[in-house]
């Protein structure tokens, strides 16, 4: 039980309420893009219709490394990033390290793409944002990450806002806390019967009372990740590298080591490979080699959380005999408290640790925490209802982006599915969006009551997602049956999901229109008639 006197609580409340109130539409899209990007990659998966199954770290690479290296001019050649791209396939990106006219550290190289038999079928030249930035295959889920981490606002300004939302979130977990008087006794309170704003509040309650632990998490790791390299490292670059952040890039993440600048070819990344995943208990995520084509050559391999861990895994070897060196923590050259506390910070964040038990949890308590920020919002209007008109215009900005952003949403994988055959994904994914978006709010500027533009957006969001399945399939999209004998599980659990969910909100929409229909047409009589 939390006991505060009474002029505290008051000031808690009013805190709690215009912390939310003053950024809770755009907490509320963070909140629920961030829930999309749990599963970002399987949405990537699910949308594109990749049916692989074998990671390209688990086939021969070696090869077709060497010769793309053997392709590049001698300064691009200072480090190798490898990662998957497409349908399990290998992309390698020579490059080294400069810092542009604004003083940012970038990376300038060429790009490869390998076919599925190790042959180069792409090759590019470019600086790092060409490369990882948004392609036609991967257009939705790039889309979906972006809105969740910067709201597509040009940087460094979209992470310093979504920063300041993670500490907004923070202030309205904290407030929430204190003013909560008989915290565990608001975890079960729901009084079915009671006025629908007491029964309201209650769910909010609910809701809010079990997602606490996940907004502080949610609040703190966002906001970290936000700040680290907008204001973190030009801070420490600054103080201790004499504003050189290429040094202290090297300092923190390099493998140090005595150099050793004679030629040599890398071929132990096959016998290296097989041994990290071996020891990480799965592929990775990606791979690194530092000195490509040198004796001292180094190829650093990152994986997911091992054995229900929280902290990433990294593995160090020779790469020119795949020879196994160190377990290598994220920041550092030794482990150390702060470099294992910012190793977690991504898979809490995430919620990737335990593969898709954790995401799944993760997204459940996301879809909590967006529906705690949309109750809040309208019980706070709703306590303001009767005493003046003037906010309504407020009121149907909640319902407008409560409804209309995960309409939009879904609207761009529509436009994706449309698009992409035509590779004009790129073109169509955001515009898509940005066309739903402006249809929700001249709905909501144009519809008579709030209720029934509610019930119309909601319609509107099941229709769509019971679209989207077969919409996938008339574009070229696998059928279940192919994707099954890939052994590919997440195109059919994807489509069920949409299909269940839809169902659910359908059901919901037309109850509610049948239970008016019956009220209207049996009317009760009052004890006066």
């Amino acid at each position: 039980m939390i006991s505060l006197p009474q002029r505290e609580t008051k000031l808690m409340v009013a805190v709690h309420g215009w912390s939310g109130i003053l950024l809770g539409l755009l907490l509320y899209a963070v909140v629920v893009t961030g829930a999309a990007a749990v599963f970002a990659s399987e949405i990537g998966i699910w949308s594109a219709g990749h049916v692989g199954s074998r990671s390209a770290f688990a086939q021969p690479m070696a090869e077709a490394v060497r010769r793309a290296g053997e392709e590049t001019p001698a300064k691009y050649r200072e480090a190798v990033d490898l990662f998957e791209i497409g349908d399990h396939e290998l992309g390698a990106y020579f490059h080294h390290h400069e810092t542009d006219a604004e003083g940012n550290l970038i990376a300038r190289g060429i790009f490869y793409a390998f076919g599925p038999g190790g042959e180069i079928r792409e090759r590019r030249e470019g600086t790092d944002e060409d490369v990882y930035g948004a392609r036609n295959d991967n257009a939705l889920e790039h889309f979906l990450v972006d809105t969740h981490v910067r709201l597509h606002v040009p940087d460094p300004w979209g992470l310093l806002l979504t920063g300041i939302l993670g500490l907004a979130m923070l202030v309205a977990a904290i407030s929430g806390l204190l003013i909560h008087r008989h915290l565990f006794k608001d975890i079960f309170t729901l009084r079915r019967g009671a006025k629908p704003v007491l029964f309201n509040r209650d769910r909010h309650s609910v809701a809010g009372t079990w997602s606490l632990p996940f907004a502080f998490v949610l609040a703190f790791t966002g906001s970290f990740f936000s700040f680290y390299g907008t204001v973190g490292v030009p801070i420490v670059a600054m103080a201790a590298f004499g504003g050189d952040v290429e040094a202290l890039t090297e300092a923190v993440y390099g493998t140090p080591g005595k150099p050793d600048p004679r030629p040599e070819t890398a071929l132990g990344l096959d016998r290296a490979m097989a041994h990290a995943i071996q020891r990480a208990g799965d592929v990775p995520t990606f791979a690194a080699i530092e000195n490509f084509g040198r004796a001292d050559a180094k190829l650093t391999t990152y994986h997911a959380p091992a054995g229900g861990g929280l902290a990433p895994v990294s593995l160090v070897y020779d790469a020119t005999d795949g020879t196994f060196l160190q377990d290598k923590p994220l920041i550092g050259p030794t482990p150390s408290a702060g470099g294992t506390l910012a190793g977690i910070m991504s898979p809490l964040h995430f919620g990737n640790f335990a593969g898709m038990l954790s995401k799944a949890v993760w997204f459940g308590l996301g879809f909590a925490m967006s529906y705690v920020i949309y109750t809040g919002l309208r019980l706070w209007l709703a306590r303001r209802e009767a005493g003046s008109r003037s906010l309504e215009w407020l009121e149907r900005g909640v319902v407008v982006v409560g409804f209309g952003l995960p309409l939009a949403l879904l609207a761009c994988a529509g436009a994706f599915f449309l698009s992409m055959p035509a590779g004009t994904a790129l073109f169509w994914v955001p515009a898509g969006f940005l066309m739903v978006s402006a249809l929700a709010i001249g709905l909501g500027a144009a519809w008579r009551d709030v209720a029934g533009l509610a019930g119309a957006l909601e319609l509107a969001l099941g229709v769509v997602m019971l679209a989207l399945p077969p919409l996938r399939l008339i574009t070229g999209g696998p059928g279940w049956t192919t994707a099954l004998e890939a052994g590919q599980v997440i195109i059919p659990a994807l489509d069920l999901a949409l299909l269940l969910a839809a169902g659910w909100l359908l059901w919901r929409v037309f109850g509610r229109l049948g239970q008016r229909r019956s009220a209207q047409e049996h009317p009760v009589l009052q004890a006066a008639e």
